[in-house]
């Protein structure tokens, strides 16, 4: 498919943006193997590697968990040129969306530099269409106890609550960024604190949360681009890192 050049992963994570340490987990998990290594033992990646690692970054883009890239690319019948076209279709039909959600965070932004006890709901979700997710959400957790239990606590909060929430959950995760970034393991017991925090910190503010339940959201973290993006925003892969974390936490 692509030509005889190799590149070093340096070359490739700069290139597309991608750090090395992820680059180094896709390959323990067989995600995006190099296909060849220096006589060091340096890894090399062709064109074609390249290409499938594209794939990668816009399955995440899209929503989907590794594991479900994995088996789409390793799958006999996959077809690079369909795939890019349907893809291609796909992240153009969200731009119009994109424009007017914009438009509902300068509005958010706005009202949280204003000293109103509470948000001026209209104007927050003015060109912000939440119909697109009415059916994911009840699909979900519709009928779940913790669905009713969050709707009825949040239904009370004010934008000092929520200021609060927001600080809250902002220092977890700048804690969760700073351990990783000093190398940190998962495993550790001081970031299993970390998301042990995090998940005081939902049982707190909107439903019974059971280290089963925050493992499961941390499933839910890593497969839904929104989650991740908000999360990656502090840290560049530290959606993956919290969710190691919050399970192994779970097992601990």
């Amino acid at each position: 498919m692509g030509s005889d050049r190799r590149h070093k992963v340096k070359e490739l994570s700069k290139a597309a943006g991608v750090s090395i340490r992820t680059l180094h987990h896709y390959d323990a998990i067989g995600l995006l193997v190099p296909s060849g290594r220096t006589e060091a033992g340096y890894r090399l990646y062709t064109d074609d590697d390249l290409l499938r690692l594209q794939q990668i970054l816009i399955g995440r883009e899209l929503g989907l968990a590794l594991e479900e890239i994995r088996k789409m690319l390793d799958d006999p019948d996959f077809d690079y040129g369909r795939a890019l076209t349907r893809q291609r279709a796909e992240l153009v039909g969200r731009l119009d969306r994109t424009r007017r959600m914009l438009h509902a965070v300068d509005a958010a932004l706005a009202t949280l530099q204003q000293e109103d006890e509470r948000m001026d709901l209209k104007q927050i979700f003015d060109g912000f269409d939440p119909e697109p997710y009415e059916p994911e959400v009840k699909e979900r957790w519709g009928d779940t106890d913790a669905y009713e239990e969050s709707a009825r606590r949040t239904r009370g909060y004010s934008t000092e609550d929520w200021k609060r929430y927001k600080a809250e959950n902002e220092e977890i995760l700048r804690d969760a960024a700073e351990a990783m970034k000093a190398g940190g393991r998962p495993s550790d017991d001081a970031v299993m604190d970390i998301a042990e925090r995090h998940r005081l910190s939902i049982d707190r503010w909107f439903y019974p949360c059971t280290r089963q339940t925050h493992a499961g959201l941390a499933d839910m973290y890593e497969a839904d681009e929104r989650f991740a993006v908000h999360i990656d925003g502090r840290a560049e892969d530290l959606t993956a890192f919290l969710s190691a974390a919050i399970r192994a936490n779970a097992r601990r």
